[in-house]
């Protein structure tokens, strides 16, 4: 996890466009996943892996993804639901945790438990979820101060518990044998000092997010750092005990490719699991092979990310990361598909698929004076290289001055939808790429359903969403300006598709969504 000191850095950092080289047939290619999916951490369980990755603001959280290659992976749990009832997490008393809420993960399996780690600054706690079925649940959770930034949690042999964890200076912690908290009396100290300097002491990021793994008896620490004026790189350390000393060296320093670590196959390859800052769509994951010299992973084919994997081909990220929802529920299937995310702690009682079968209906509770304050907006990840997001909503029971449609979520988001002013329905399209939100167009509109388009293009990092409506669903109208899509720290988070409902003037309107479509194509020439 950065810093958000490095916004600079992140925002001024060169534009590299994503090879286009030829794959093998058969073969994997990089980015394993062009979806967000931040801060990876990953376990082998038998010939199944498990990865885990940040939440922020979201809700539910610590999201659980499930792969048997490597490559095709599916979110097939959440952690938790609500990761704390506060006001910040909430969007309550105006406050909000974006760019907060909880960050990077550790994930393990011990005895036949399943934990998974993360911490808060929103409540400057440290959280453990335990399950013994990962898939399905139920979680325990326990938590407790301080807050261990970017902390990798680990069950050594002897049957000690521990958690390496820091910026820079990296300390490890030894915790209570039911990992609840620090071990009174418990081995308390720092294991390395500056564990950036192996690259440089000149650095915007000083080495963080630890993650460490043991192989044939020696300790491997995996460490993010960010040399000034340079890219992001991994840094290896390795010791014969775990409290060290340590010896480091440059692991890997290409495209930007880092923080992560180690995973094997049951045939005894290696790859490093690692991922890349690409813009406006967020945190990519990259795969890197790996091969063992003198004791040392060596990353990388001749130090660099192939494009290339010797892995089973993707099969797409739909369903499995990103899908469609036609908001239809058969009995006994859950309320919403694990792709879907809310923006914040929902309002459970303001939203339902039951009260109108096969439409998502979400009800206002209070007024809102503008979109990012708003409650129960409905998220999933864009994805590239391009995609687009429609849906219909039925806009017949909106209040005067109700406000419901389709967003791209981030803090200098654009969205489309109908706002109802003075006894008239309008498609609006608004933008806040200068960070302020201003309405770029309007166009009244007489029937109560409208569809409603967002088209985005990550192609060579364009960054680029337009928006479109439709009477029929089928004739599509542009509407407003081109978004230039912007990353930016405080929100920390890749674009994500919102569906939205708001009140500015009386709450207890509704409006019902018939669908979410997603696809991985966008129009040309409109």
């Amino acid at each position: 996890m950065h810093n958000s000191s490095l916004l600079t850095a992140i925002l001024s950092a060169g534009a590299v466009c994503l090879a286009a080289a030829t794959e093998p047939p058969g073969s994997a290619r990089n980015p394993v996943l062009w979806a967000d999916v931040p801060d990876i951490a990953m376990i082998r369980v038998g010939d199944t892996y498990y990865m885990s990755s940040t939440t922020m603001h979201l809700s539910p959280g610590l999201p659980i993804m499930k792969s048997k290659d490597l490559v095709n992976w599916e979110i097939v749990s959440y952690a938790y639901d609500i990761l704390d009832d506060v006001d910040e997490l909430n969007l309550g008393q105006g406050r909000s945790t974006y760019g907060r809420g909880s960050w990077a993960s550790s994930i393990r399996f011990h005895q036949g438990r399943y934990y998974v780690t993360t911490f808060a600054q929103t409540t400057g706690k440290t959280y453990v979820y335990s399950t013994r079925d990962i898939e399905n649940g139920p979680w325990a959770v326990k938590s407790f101060r301080p807050m261990l930034h970017d902390h990798t949690l680990f069950f050594d042999d002897d049957g000690r518990v521990y958690m390496l964890y820091g910026v820079g200076n990296l300390r490890l912690v030894e915790l209570n044998e039911d990992v609840s908290g620090l071990k009174a009396g418990g081995f308390n100290g720092v294991v390395i000092t500056n564990a950036h300097s192996v690259v440089t002491m000149d650095v915007g990021l000083p080495a963080e997010g630890s993650q460490l793994v043991k192989v044939n008896g020696k300790y491997y620490l995996f460490n993010i750092t960010w040399p000034r004026g340079g890219m992001r790189t991994v840094v290896v350390h390795r010791a014969d005990r775990i409290t060290g000393p340590y010896e480091g060296r440059l692991a890997l320093q290409d495209k930007g490719v880092a923080q992560g670590s180690l995973i094997d196959t049951p045939t005894g390859e290696w790859f490093a699991y690692l991922f890349r800052d690409f813009g406006a769509v967020g945190r990519i994951p990259y795969l890197v092979p790996v091969k063992w010299e003198d004791g040392w992973p060596v990353l990388g084919m001749d130090g660099k990310v192939p494009d290339a994997l010797n892995l089973p081909p993707s099969r797409g990220l739909m369903p499995g990361i990103a899908a469609s929802d036609e908001f239809e529920r058969r009995p006994g299937e859950p309320a919403l598909p694990l792709v879907w995310q809310w923006n914040h702690n929902p309002v459970n009682p303001l939203w339902s698929l039951t009260e109108r079968p096969g439409f998502l209906r979400l009800t206002t509770g209070r007024v809102d004076a503008d979109f990012l304050q708003a409650r129960n907006t409905l998220t999933q990840r864009t994805i590239g290289p391009e995609c687009s997001g429609t849906t219909a909503v039925d806009v017949g029971h909106l209040q005067d001055g109700d406000f419901a449609g389709l967003a791209l979520l981030q803090r200098q988001y654009g969205l489309v939808g109908v706002k109802a002013d003075g006894g008239t329905n309008w498609v609006v399209m608004v933008s806040a790429q200068s960070n302020t939100p201003v309405e770029v167009e309007r166009v009244p509109v007489g029937p109560n359903t409208v569809f409603l388009k967002a088209e985005c293009d990550f192609r060579d990092r364009a960054d680029k969403a337009r928006f479109f409506y439709s009477l029929d669903g089928s004739s599509w109208t542009a509407v407003g300006n081109e978004l230039s899509m912007r990353y930016t720290i405080p929100h920390f988070m890749g674009y994500r598709f919102g569906l939205f409902h708001y009140a500015a003037k009386t709450p207890g309107g509704h409006a019902d969504f018939d669908f979410f479509r997603l696809s991985d194509k966008i129009s040309r020439g409109n």
